[in-house]
C-alpha cells in the first residue's frame, strides 16, 4: 500500500511511526518544515523559558531505523482526488490511500487590521518572533521619549482566554515577578499592565467551572488583569480598540482567540464545516471517499453524539485518530474483514493548564475530579514531559524546568536578529 501522510504534527507523525517497518506498506511523510513541534510549549519558548530546539524534533530523525518511511520536506499544492495524486513544490506523490494531518493554523475571523498588527504563536518561528518581540519592547522602553511610549511598550494584551491565552499570560506574570526588573533596573515595572480579554463569560471556558473559577483567581493574584465578556475590534499596531468604544494603549497584542484547519488546496469546499475542518465519518474517511482520511485538528467528526460539534482541536484527539487508523489500515492491507473496521470513539482522558509558577488546573472525567494548584502543577509537567519526542529533548526540558523552580530565572533570554542584506553586504 502506498501511503503519502501530509503533516508530521502529532496525529502524522505518530501514524507514520506506528506503521514504520511494518510489512506491506511503503509511506511517504511529507511536511513543509523538517521537524515536529510540540505546541503545547509554544509559550515557554516564547516567554524564554525553553529553547526552540528543546520542543522541536527532526523528523528525519525519528525514522533512522525505519525500512518503509519516507520524509520529504515540501510544501502541498494541490491533492488531486481525481488522479490519486499529491502534488507538491518539489514534484507530485502518488498514493493508494492519502492521510491528510495538517492541523490548524491561527483564526483571525477576517479581521485584517488584527491580522496585519497582532502576534500569533502557531508554530515554533512565531513563538520566537513572539520572544523576540516581548524582549525588544523592554529595549525600547529604557529610550522611550514620552509618557505615551513608555506605556505602550510596557503594556500587553492577550487576547483569547483558553489554555494558551492563559499559560502566557501567567508566564509573561512570572517574568514580571522575577526576571524583568533585575534585567531592566531602568524601568519600573509597577506600570506595566498585563491584560487578558475573553470574549466569553469566564476563562478556560473548555474546562470546568472550578477550573474557570481557579485559572481567574490564579491570572488576578498574579496581577494579570482579566476582562471578561469583552471583545476586541481593532489593533493598528499601537492602540487596541474594544467593542465598547474604550481603548488600551499597547505596542504588543498577541493573539490566541481562535484556530481554523489548513485545509489543502484540491479539497472541494462542499466538505469543509465549521472552523475551516475537512468533513469525516467515523473512521476518519473524508466523506465521499474511501481512500482518503483526515485526522487530528483538521477532521471535523459531528457523527459522534458526546460531541455533536466535532471532537475539541487537541493532542490526544489526533493521537487516537491515529491509532485508530493504523488498526483500520493494517485490515484494509491484509483485505481482512471489513467488519473487523474500527469507529473512532474518543477517550477523553482530562484536560489540564498551567497558569504560572506552581500553580495549574487540572480535570479527570473518570473518576469526576478536580484539584489545582501545586499538586497539579507537578502533574501537568509529569505529562508534558512523556509526550515530548526525543529523550534529549526531554532531558533538557526537565533540567531547564529544574534550574527554573531553583533560581526562579529564565535563562533564554536572547534576541536574535539577522539583517541579510547587511550581512551580505559585510561580507
Amino acid at each position: 500500500m502506498k501511503l503519502v501522510i501530509i503533516g508530521g504534527g502529532f496525529g502524522g507523525l505518530r501514524l507514520a511511526r506506528e506503521l514504520s517497518n511494518r510489512p506491506g506498506f511503503e509511506i511517504v511523510l511529507l511536511d513543509r518544515f523538517n521537524y515536529h513541534q510540540f505546541q503545547p510549549l509554544f509559550y515557554q519558548v516564547a516567554t524564554a523559558g525553553l529553547d526552540a530546539s528543546n520542543i522541536s524534533f527532526p523528523l528525519r530523525k525519528a525514522f533512522h531505523n525505519s525500512s518503509n518511511v519516507e520524509f520529504r520536506m515540501a510544501t502541498v499544492q494541490e491533492i488531486n482526488t481525481a488522479q490519486n495524486k499529491v502534488i507538491t513544490d518539489i514534484g507530485n506523490f502518488d498514493y493508494d490511500n492519502l492521510v491528510i494531518a495538517t492541523g490548524a493554523d491561527t483564526n483571525f475571523f477576517g479581521n485584517a487590521n488584527m491580522q496585519q498588527n497582532a502576534m500569533p504563536m502557531k508554530s515554533t518561528v512565531e513563538a520566537i518572533q513572539l520572544r523576540h518581540r516581548i524582549l525588544k519592547n523592554f529595549e525600547d522602553a529604557i529610550s522611550a521619549k514620552n509618557a505615551l511610549e513608555l506605556e505602550r511598550l510596557m503594556n500587553i494584551v492577550i487576547v483569547g482566554g483558553g489554555p494558551t491565552g492563559v499559560e502566557l499570560s501567567g508566564a509573561i506574570a512570572d517574568m514580571r515577578r522575577f526576571v524583568l526588573p533585575k534585567d531592566y533596573p531602568e524601568l519600573n515595572f509597577t506600570t506595566m499592565k498585563i491584560i487578558l480579554l475573553e470574549g466569553s463569560s469566564k476563562t478556560l471556558a473548555a474546562m470546568s467551572e472550578k477550573s474557570s473559577e481557579q485559572s481567574h483567581k490564579y491570572l488576578k493574584n498574579l496581577g494579570v488583569e482579566v476582562r471578561t465578556n469583552t471583545i476586541i475590534t481593532d489593533y493598528d499596531g499601537s492602540t487596541a480598540t474594544l467593542k465598547d468604544g474604550s481603548k488600551i494603549e499597547t505596542a504588543l497584542v498577541i493573539w490566541a482567540a481562535g484556530i481554523k484547519g489548513n485545509v489543502p488546496p484540491g479539497i472541494d469546499a462542499s466538505l469543509i464545516a465549521r472552523g475551516n475542518r475537512i468533513k469525516v465519518d467515523r473512521h476518519c474517511l473524508v466523506q465521499g471517499f474511501n481512500n482518503v482520511y483526515a485526522i487530528g485538528d483538521i477532521a471535523y467528526m459531528d457523527t459522534d453524539p458526546l460531541y455533536p460539534n466535532g471532537h475539541p482541536q487537541v493532542a490526544p484527539v489526533a493521537i487516537q485518530h491515529a491509532d485508530m487508523l493504523v488498526n483500520n489500515l493494517k485490515l484494509l492491507q491484509m483485505k481482512s474483514n471489513s467488519d473487523r473496521i474500527e469507529e473512532f470513539v474518543y477517550n477523553d482522558k482530562g484536560s489540564m493548564a498551567t497558569v504560572g509558577r506552581k500553580l495549574a488546573v487540572v480535570d479527570v472525567p473518570k473518576p469526576k475530579l478536580h484539584f489545582g494548584g501545586f499538586l497539579a502543577w507537578l502533574v501537568w509537567m509529569f505529562l508534558h514531559l512523556m509526550l515530548i519526542v526525543g529523550v534529549k529533548n526531554r532531558l533538557s526540558i526537565f533540567f531547564n524546568w529544574l534550574y527554573n523552580y531553583f533560581t526562579k530565572d529564565q535563562n533564554l533570554r536572547l534576541i536574535f536578529k539577522v539583517n541579510y542584506k547587511e550581512r551580505k553586504k559585510a561580507a
